[in-house]
This record gives C-alpha cells, sequence and structure tokens, in this order.
C-alpha cells in the first residue's frame, strides 16, 4: 500500500509526520500549480466545482508516482464534497486507474468507524500508539497555523519588505525535508523563533481584511493566487475566518458528538442564516458579521466556481454590507481566473476602503 492525498495549504506537513511516524509508505503529490489544474480539468465535467478538479490532478500525480491508497476528509449535508470520494474514484477507474480511497470521517457519529479507517491506512492494530501519533500530528497542525496567523500579521508590517516572503518559502523546504514528528516540530519552532526577530515597521497602521469563504479556497494558495501575499503587499493584515487544525476539531472531534466550538460565530450568523446550508455557507455568514461587528475594513470572500453553499452565501452577504456599511467583495475563482483581472480587482477594492476610511477620519466620525 502506497498512500497519498490532496494538497490544502500546509496540511500536508501533518500528515507527512504521522504517515513517517507510522513507518507507511506514502506519496506527496508536487505542490498544486498549472498542470495540476489542467490534469483535473480535462477529466472531471466542468460544472465540477475548482477544488475536485484540483484533487484529481492531484491523484493523477501521485499515482503515476506509484501511490495506491489514497486519503481524503469527509462531509455531509447538501455540499458536494461529502460526495468527492465517490465521484473522484468512479472518475480515476474510467481513467483506467485501479485505486483504493478511504475517507476519514465518522458516518453518523461513529468515532469506532473513523479509528478502524486509520488503523487501516496505517496498518496499526496498537490504537493507544495510533492516537498518541494522531495527538502529535494535531499538535503539528496547531503550531503550523500559528505560524501562518504570525506571518499574516507581520506580513503587513514588516520593515524590510520580502522578508516574511522569504522566511515562507524556506519554511516550505524545510519541512519538507524534515523526517519524522520530532523533527518537524523542531522545524516549527525553529521558524517560531525566526518570525520572533522579524523587524516591524510601526509606524504603519494596515487596514484590517477579513476572508471568508470555502476552506479550501481560503487555505491552498494555488487556487486563491497567493491573496494574503498580495493583499500585504497592499498594505493589508489579513485574518482567515478558518484553519486546518480549527476545522479538524469541530469537524472531526466536536460535530460528531453533537457539539460545537462555533457557538460566537453562529450567534453572528443568526440574523442572516440560522441553519446549515452545506460546505462553510454558515460559517462565511458568521464571519462576514463578526468581522464587522469588531472593527474590521473590509471583507472578501472566496467562491471556487460552482460551489453552491458559497453561491447561497453570497446572496446573504449583501444584507451584512447594508447594515453594518462594510465594503464586501467576491471573488469567484476557477480555472479561467485571470492573474491580471485578479490582481486588479484586489487594487481597486482596497483603493476603495482607503478612501472611505479617509473621508470617515475628515469628517471626524
Amino acid at each position: 500500500m502506497v498512500v497519498t492525498f490532496p494538497h490544502m495549504g500546509n496540511l500536508y506537513i501533518g500528515i507527512k509526520a504521522l504517515l513517517e511516524d507510522l513507518k507507511v509508505d506514502f506519496v506527496i503529490p508536487p505542490f498544486a500549480n498549472d498542470n495540476t489544474l489542467e490534469l483535473g480539468s480535462s477529466h472531471a465535467s466542468e460544472h465540477m466545482c475548482t477544488p475536485l478538479k484540483l484533487n484529481i490532478g492531484n491523484y493523477i500525480q501521485s499515482i503515476e508516482k506509484g501511490a495506491d491508497t489514497i486519503l481524503i476528509t469527509g462531509s455531509n449535508g447538501p455540499c458536494r464534497f461529502g460526495y468527492y470520494g465517490v465521484m473522484e474514484q468512479e472518475i480515476l477507474k474510467d481513467m483506467g486507474y485501479d485505486i483504493e480511497m478511504v475517507i476519514l470521517e465518522a458516518p453518523n457519529g461513529d468515532i469506532t468507524e473513523l479509528i478502524r479507517r486509520f488503523q487501516k491506512v496505517t496498518n496499526t492494530k496498537n490504537i493507544g500508539k495510533l492516537a498518541k501519533e494522531l495527538i502529535t500530528t494535531y499538535r503539528i497542525l496547531c503550531k503550523v497555523d500559528f505560524l501562518e496567523k504570525k506571518m499574516q500579521y507581520l506580513e503587513a508590517v514588516e520593515a524590510e519588505k520580502g522578508t516574511i516572503q522569504k522566511i515562507r518559502k524556506e519554511f516550505k523546504i524545510q519541512s519538507m525535508n524534515a523526517k519524522g514528528g520530532k523533527a518537524i516540530y523542531e522545524v516549527l519552532n525553529e521558524f517560531s523563533l525566526k518570525l520572533d526577530k522579524v523587524e516591524r515597521n510601526l509606524e504603519k497602521s494596515p487596514l484590517k481584511i477579513g476572508l471568508v469563504g470555502d476552506i479550501y479556497t481560503l487555505i491552498e494558495p494555488y487556487i486563491n493566487q497567493n491573496i494574503e501575499e498580495q493583499l500585504a503587499n497592499l498594505g493589508v493584515q489579513v485574518d482567515r475566518s478558518l484553519y486546518i487544525s480549527e476545522w479538524i476539531m469541530e469537524h472531526v472531534v466536536y460535530r460528531p458528538i453533537g457539539l460545537t466550538r462555533e457557538k460566537e460565530i453562529r450567534k453572528a450568523a443568526q440574523p442572516y442564516l440560522d441553519h446549515m446550508v452545506g460546505g462553510h455557507g454558515w460559517e462565511t455568514i458568521g464571519y462576514a458579521s463578526y468581522y464587522c461587528e469588531n472593527g474590521y475594513d473590509g471583507i472578501i470572500q472566496l467562491l471556487p466556481f460552482g460551489c453552491m453553499p458559497e453561491i447561497v452565501a453570497e446572496s446573504i452577504l449583501p444584507s451584512i454590507r447594508k447594515d453594518y456599511n462594510v465594503p464586501i467583495m467576491t471573488l469567484v475563482l476557477d480555472e479561467l481566473s485571470s492573474d491580471t483581472g485578479y490582481q486588479t480587482r484586489l487594487e481597486a477594492f482596497i483603493d476603495l476602503i482607503q478612501r472611505k476610511k479617509e473621508r470617515r477620519k475628515f469628517n471626524g466620525a
């Protein structure tokens, strides 16, 4: 058995540590690029959302390197992501690939079944050892998210432009080269210290923008065209609504047993949307309202073309914009998205917010 999985931001760091420590053969697909998307788009229906197309591209690239088993998380509710495992397996089967798809979810809240699936793919019968390694993996992903938040904060106020961009690239290389959870955790600590030493320009007062939308589109830099770096270059401090470690705790631990850690976000969404619409539509509305209530200068929704929950959320966002008088922009992303058009829209949106803020300051508001 040779395992692979789709890329989603820095998720590969935690999975890599887990599989290495459990002595599982695996293939990490190349980081998503134009070739990945072209491969996936040529074999998936044009009506499917962009994340699925990128997933297919990741799988093809990994299968060609020897992978025969695919790990993917599951979902439920009115979102096609819950059917990804079945659809992707059928697409690959039509292409002549005989692979096994292991969906990591707790069906109907059955944690025992989730553990059984982990045991199957890791060939580990010792539940204690498996639990220990999973906890280590979660700690690594928490640390990775902590570093991401740190970089998001610093990139907009760094004294020397490009410092965080260099650190981010170096971090990606070293985390890929480190072997096992212990070594990877040492890399994370090393880069945390590096970030502490980054000089800040204390005279900068960056705009604050909240990013909302589908989790894959928020976290995978290829599909969102490195929006966090682009916004930082425009003098913006970013706060992303979803992170991998938080998603795991919410969807793998809390929701299967009927609990949630997002009570504040659901409360913020309540006046506009009081029930789940699949995917992250509910979170998009809740965080948009939450950001407005907490003084953010603007909000950007990242919507992968064809994503039904985000289309529902998009139709509600104008009400939030009207109630709070906060600029909100939706970026629809697919394989035809233009780099130039994307950059132009970001620049225009930030210019609009900056002018609005200056007018309010001039008028004493």
